[in-house]
């Protein structure tokens, strides 16, 4: 017997001008797609229902997102399709002989919705960082771990990162601004509330959470590593942010939060370790993640677009690249 496994779906339905149909369902048969249905909406426009799988969907919005460039008459939707019935299964044999070591991921449309809406500075974006800045810090203060891992759960920390990774792959400056904008804001909260907390009490050098931040060594590199590629991951494919979300944050919290104390302290000489090790956390999410987003494919549409992109992921990469070899060195001659 054959294994047969259940396929991911989405519908796309787009409205367009009555006259532009015809047309239309012409140049939908170069794409690959399940079925599709036309319905009249009004004596001007129609309406086209597009059944597909989720690996050919980005092709097709690409087509229309050319197309809604040159008509403001055209105008696209995409559903997640959790229920279709029949069942529709994937012969794996058949349909996945080459692509085995293909890395499924969500549409770059879909993907940019979820980005800017992460680049943003809201107001539940502030109290999540409000609260996971204060719980980071009196489980530092405790030397409780599970209450740091706390922290971790409700800090938005991944957003505005993984958003300017996004940004830099794809060379969109006003994304990547604004981006840029939130990151640091999502980090000068945590650094502000335990600066504080360093001026009114004593730094807590009891606490194992405390001085395990400041410590550092090449291994760190890695860790961060891997939790910006987790990150950038969990981000294509859309699934739960939840537990890389945490990773990401174990990356970033706790060192802005011992770098804080420390300068809120005036202890300038020994906060020169948390920072390194922010510093070297901080390059090595978004580098992973950019490396992540480049090698699934994930690229603008039209030439000069894609020049941009080629462009911003280069010097991101090299930028980068060279910051985390100045930090490694560092570390390197600080700890040998």
């Amino acid at each position: 017997m054959k294994e047969r496994c259940f396929i991911e779906l989405q519908l796309i339905e787009v409205y367009l001008p009555k006259q532009s149909l015809s047309t239309f369902l012409d140049n939908l048969t170069q794409f690959t797609y399940i079925s599709h249905w036309h319905t009249t909406e009004s004596e001007t426009e129609e309406l086209v229902r597009i059944l597909v799988r989720k690996k050919h969907t980005e092709e097709i919005l690409n087509f229309l997102e050319v197309d809604a460039k040159s008509s403001n008459d055209l105008h696209a939707l995409l559903y997640n399709i959790h229920t279709y019935i029949p069942r529709i299964d994937d012969d794996k044999e058949e349909e996945d002989k080459n692509n085995k070591s293909e890395l499924m991921r969500a549409s770059r449309q879909e993907l940019y919705s979820v980005v800017h809406s992460s680049s943003e500075i809201t107001y539940s974006f502030i109290w999540f960082l409000l609260l996971s800045s204060l719980v980071a810090t009196a489980g530092i203060v405790k030397d409780s771990a599970a209450i740091v891992i706390g922290a971790m759960v409700i800090a938005p920390l991944i957003g505005p990162f993984t958003s300017l990774a996004f940004a830099a792959t794809l060379g969109d400056y006003k994304l990547m601004r604004q981006s840029v904008i939130t990151s640091i804001f999502g980090l000068s909260v945590p650094l502000a509330m335990s600066a504080l907390f360093g001026l009114l009490f004593d730094l807590p050098m009891a606490s194992d959470e405390f001085v395990a931040r400041t410590k550092i060594e090449i291994m760190d590199i890695v860790v961060a590593l891997a939790a910006g590629a987790a990150g950038a991951l969990s981000f294509i494919k859309r699934v739960s942010e939840a537990l890389v979300g945490v990773m990401v944050s174990v990356a970033l919290l706790p060192p802005t939060v011992v770098l804080g104390m420390m300068l809120g302290a005036g202890e300038w000489s020994l906060s020169f370790t948390p920072l390194l090790l922010l510093l070297v956390n901080i390059n090595s999410i978004i580098l992973s993640a950019i490396l992540i987003f480049w090698s699934s494919g994930i690229k603008p549409v039209n030439w000069r677009e894609i020049q941009m992109a080629n462009t911003s992921r280069k010097y991101a990469i090299l930028f980068i690249g060279i910051v985390i070899c100045v930090l490694a060195l560092i570390i390197f001659l600080i700890t040998f």
